[in-house]
């Protein structure tokens, strides 16, 4: 049974609108998608759409943190790209971030 209190009501209803918005672009992406042919150009743009969002997603990390956050991504970065495997990159980023901080970097 749904509680008669106000508070609770709308915040349902921003929840419930949230979710409904979020199904909406996301099978709204599908279907235009579905409307796009697939040609050579946009087939390399979608190659290179990861990338961008990790690139998106790093670098405000980056220029508010300063040279150890540079640092630490760098390292995950090149132990990622030399051993593959995240647990050690994860490890390796912390480690260079402890470090250059414990420095005063």
């Amino acid at each position: 049974m749904m509680s008669t209190d106000f508070a609770t009501f709308p915040t349902l209803v921003a929840i419930l609108a949230m979710a409904a918005v979020s199904y909406a672009m996301r099978a709204g992406g599908f279907w235009l998608m579905g409307h796009v042919p697939l040609t050579t150009r946009v087939r390399r743009m979608l190659e290179a759409l990861p990338g961008s969002v990790i690139i998106a997603t790093i670098l405000p990390i980056v220029v508010s943190g300063g040279l150890s956050a540079a640092a630490s991504i760098a390292a995950a970065g090149a132990v990622m790209i030399v051993l593959r495997n995240d647990f050690l990159a994860v490890i390796a980023g912390i480690g260079v971030a402890t470090g250059l901080r414990a420095m005063g970097i």
